[in-house]
């Protein structure tokens, strides 16, 4: 297994598999994997020759306020299981958004194996306000990041003039504006835009991705559709702890009392799954049940969505496949979760 950190050699790799007759699945991560995340690399190898297995945690998508500098991080790990399962090469590069300088700028993930962490100062006080929920809608038109290397960790900053700005940016217009989008305004621009830089990079022939992020999923399919990327996109049914909690890396960070609290989310989800399958379509009643037994447990409800599959409009009434979506805080993490729903027969 072959680790590339530089973009142009890892665009020179891909080209010289394609030249040899090889097909190249990418399986774009941000570390500290999971069984998911390897039952995505298991797929990829049903519809390709060569496996590659991108490792960045992309700070773009962070807003101030949110976990990048507490993403949970372990490369070392994270290398051992990707051996195992014969990955061609591991992708972790060492700042995506880099312009005016080498390529060679420390990454956040270079001190994934580290017990020890050096954690930069997070924001500004500025940047922090800007996360207030009255300035959501301006911070979504005003927030310009830049990276800069702090503390051997890349970091969002809006007013770094010393080096150059990234000013190049994706947006799904419709699709990124509902659930995520709505409390995240820029978090889509940051993964579509990392995303189109991947399959720039790598030159993949498929890509695959989970469908715990639902979202994301429908995003980033659109996204290469609109654009002609010729990369196919492998959606994959989300995986489960033995408890019934969605597999995150960010489940690391609830406590015990948390972790058996977030249990509500899955629960209230196959509550509603039964309902549905006895007959029940009044999305607004499923819901509300969604809320009250999260609520309930002792969670923060972000939102409790069912929405269409296709275009992820709010439906009333449960006539066409639907998927319900949850976001909810346990703690200072924030979990998602979803599950597909036909129409009753």
């Amino acid at each position: 297994m072959e680790v590339i950190k530089e973009k142009k050699k890892m665009r020179e790799w891909s080209r010289a598999q394609r030249k040899a007759g090889e097909s190249v699945a990418l399986v774009p991560t941000m570390g500290f994997l999971h069984a998911g995340h390897l039952s995505l690399i298991t797929e990829a190898k049903q519809h390709s020759t060569k496996v590659v297995v991108s490792i960045y945690v992309n700070p773009t998508q962070f807003a101030p306020g949110e976990d990048l500098s507490t993403y949970p991080r372990d490369l070392e790990g994270d290398l051992h299981k990707l051996k195992s399962l014969d990955v061609d090469v591991v992708f972790n590069p060492y700042d995506l958004y880099a312009h005016n300088g080498p390529e060679e700028t420390p990454d956040v993930a270079k001190e994934a194996g580290s017990k020890k962490r050096n954690l930069p100062e997070r924001w500004s006080t500025a940047a922090e306000q800007e996360e207030k929920k009255s300035q959501v809608a301006d911070l979504q038109d005003s927030l310009e990041e830049n990276l800069k290397p702090n503390g051997g960790m890349a970091v969002a900053n809006m007013h770094d003039e010393n080096k150059g700005r990234h000013e190049t940016w994706i947006r799904v217009e419709r699709l990124e504006k509902p659930l995520c989008g709505h409390n995240r305004p820029i978090f889509f621009r940051g993964v579509v835009t990392v995303v189109a830089k991947l399959f720039n990079i790598v030159e993949p022939d498929v890509a695959v991705f989970g469908k715990k992020d639902y979202q994301q999923w429908r995003v980033l399919c659109r996204m290469a559709q609109d654009l002609d990327f010729a990369v196919e996109i492998i959606g994959c049914p989300l995986l489960r702890e033995d408890d019934g909690l969605a597999m995150s890396s960010r489940n690391v960070r609830l406590s015990d009392t948390e972790r058996q609290q977030a249990l509500s989310i899955s629960r209230s989800l196959k509550e509603i799954e039964a309902l549905v399958k006895m007959g029940e379509v009044d999305a607004n009643l499923l819901v509300k049940c969604i809320i009250e037994k999260i609520t309930a447990a002792g969670g923060k409800v972000d939102y409790a969505k069912i929405v269409e599959q296709d275009t992820l409009r709010e439906v009333d009434k449960i006539k066409v496949p639907v998927v319900a979506a949850v976001a909810a805080h346990f703690g200072s993490v924030r979990l998602i979760d979803n599950v597909e729903l036909q129409p009753p027969s």
